[in-house]
């Protein structure tokens, strides 16, 4: 009676028997072509999370104007959803590709980004945005889980670290080209501007426009009367700017379907067929062995097989395993609490808080996205020189300094001159490019000093890999939703000042959580980490 084939039957020399006779299963593939196709969802990622931006200034508008009459608690929730979505995604994602494959998993999570960013964009109420944004975030996770293993998994040793570093990058240039794009179409069509059909005055009664003229949104809408006032206005513009995410959403469906899925894939599932005809797509066989590539994958997987995977209740009762869990968990936390995502999310507000016109503060937003694609691109190079907590020092103590002396900024040179309806007056000309220049310093520092995902990868060994980088990673969601929900009330009530106080505080304990406790990864195996840490954690 004939068995269903194991792993032990693919010995080194049947594999290259099946090489020699299995075809390639269609087109040769470039290695770059695939990266770049792939990459769109990293580039979806990026271009999802930082569109906002520009968006949100317009949605604070009326309806009758366009916008969707957003209050400051609802603003949180735009971002906040999102990542609630994402958290979810990348959980279900990863699960999802490695059942049905990497190459199915992203081409499904092209429809899901498609619907998403259309939902978003024909969105008639909050409630319907909202929506939208947990779908569009379930995509996002879901990418970040699928992508950089589709890569990895596809790239040949030596490009290997280079194509995932790559993945990364794509996401802030997609946070830079939604950036662009947000500058590109509020020159075109102008900041939020609404026409006044009455005189719009404050508690005071003190006229802020005039009947019959078109005034800059920020200027009126502290109005009592704003409601009531309210004409035409260019509000509509947010909805051209979510609209734009479809496009990478569409191509990377067009594009996704022309590559081949992962061999490694086909292998874990014992396709091994498949794996060879879709090796062939994207290996030189005068220049690879792929019969040596494929055996190797084999032995990995043996190897693996013969592993303990360890239960969240098994990590829990194992004190160094424990201690290691609630290193990656406080990692990821401390990553979103740097603050990072209010540059992201809420620089055009707080430019604008800083007093620059809303369509100038969307358009200097490009500035803090360029220096944040640099700063990701030099922290390639810190990562490969330095040593891990060194690194993550660097960046702690960067952004404590940084976010310190912004919030001196707000408490010296622009809290005494806002009136009571958050308006801005006679304060000095140099104070918001003070604030630009701060912003774009801050990014480029967290940027450069990134080392959480390198570490969280590092620290935990394969018995407990799988759960544990799970929760650290949808931890590192839920925290990032956490900063984008509460960010806009704190400037709404405690103001600039008290604000980056606050996480010029958090990042200081970061930083001491970097140089007591966080261990280094960088000079051993993992091998011997683990070694190291069942010895000095138990």
């Amino acid at each position: 009676m004939s068995h269903a084939p194991t792993i032990d039957d693919y010995t080194p020399d049947k594999v290259r028997d099946l090489v020699e006779k299995t075809p390639a299963s269609g087109a040769k593939r470039s290695l770059g072509a695939i990266a770049a196709v792939a990459t769109l969802g990293s580039l979806l990622f990026g271009y999802d999370t930082g569109v906002v931006a520009g968006a949100l200034p317009y949605m604070y508008m009326s309806g009758g104007a366009g916008g969707l009459n957003m209050t400051t608690f609802e603003e949180g929730w735009v971002g906040g959803l999102l990542c609630i979505g994402a958290a979810a995604g990348a959980f279900f994602g990863g699960r999802l590709s490695d059942r049905y494959g990497r190459r199915h998993n992203i081409t499904l999570l092209a429809i899901v980004f498609l619907f998403g960013a259309i939902g978003c964009a024909i969105a008639p109420n909050i409630w319907v945005l909202y929506l939208a944004r947990i779908i569009l975030g379930f995509a996002v996770g879901g990418a970040s889980a699928t992508v950089p293993v589709f890569l990895s998994e596809t790239a040949p040793k030596r490009l290997r670290g280079f194509l995932v570093a790559t993945d990364q990058m794509m996401i802030v240039f997609g946070q830079f080209l939604a950036f662009s794009m947000n500058a590109i179409i509020a020159r075109l069509q102008g900041g939020p501007t609404v026409h006044l059909t009455g005189d719009a005055v404050d508690a005071s009664g003190h006229v802020l426009g005039q009947a019959g003229t078109s005034v800059a949104w920020e200027t009126v809408q502290a109005a009592v009367n704003i409601a009531d006032v309210t004409g035409a206005g260019n509000g509509m513009t947010w909805r051209y700017m979510l609209i734009l995410c479809s496009l990478p959403a569409i191509a990377l469906w067009v594009g996704i379907r022309t590559v081949p899925e992962s061999s490694r894939w086909y292998a874990a599932n014992l396709r091994i067929v498949e794996a060879i005809g879709s090796l062939k797509r994207v290996r030189d066989e005068k220049k690879d062995d792929v019969a040596g590539e494929l055996n190797e994958m084999l032995e990995v997987q043996r190897a693996e097989s013969k592993q303990e995977k360890w239960s969240l209740s098994q990590i829990l009762k194992v004190k160094w395993a424990r201690k290691l869990l609630y290193i990656g968990i406080v990692l990821g936390i401390a990553d979103q609490l740097t603050g990072i995502n209010t540059a992201m999310y809420y620089t055009p507000k707080i430019l604008n808080a800083a007093g620059v016109p809303m369509e100038d503060a969307i358009t200097l937003n490009v500035v803090s996205g360029g220096i944040s694609a640099i700063g990701s691109a030099v922290g390639l190079w810190l990562v490969a020189r330095f040593a891990r907590r060194h690194v993550g020092m660097y960046q702690e103590l960067g952004i404590t300094i940084s976010l310190a002396a912004l919030a001196a900024v707000f408490a010296f040179f622009i809290s005494p001159y806002l009136d009571a309806d958050g308006n801005i007056s006679g304060a000095p000309n140099f104070a918001p490019w003070l604030v630009l220049g701060i912003v774009c310093l801050f990014v480029f520092i967290k940027q450069s000093g990134t080392v959480t995902w390198v570490l969280v990868s590092e620290i935990y060994p394969a018995a407990v890999r799988g759960t544990a980088l799970g929760i650290a990673v949808a931890t590192l969601w839920l925290a990032n939703a956490l900063v984008s929900v509460i960010f806009p009330p704190l400037m709404a009530t405690v103001g600039g000042a008290g604000t980056y106080a606050i996480f010029a505080a958090i990042n200081f304990l970061s930083f001491l959580f970097y140089w007591k406790v966080v261990p280094e990864t960088k000079y051993h195996s993992l091998e011997e980490l683990e070694l190291k840490f069942q010895k000095d954690y138990s």
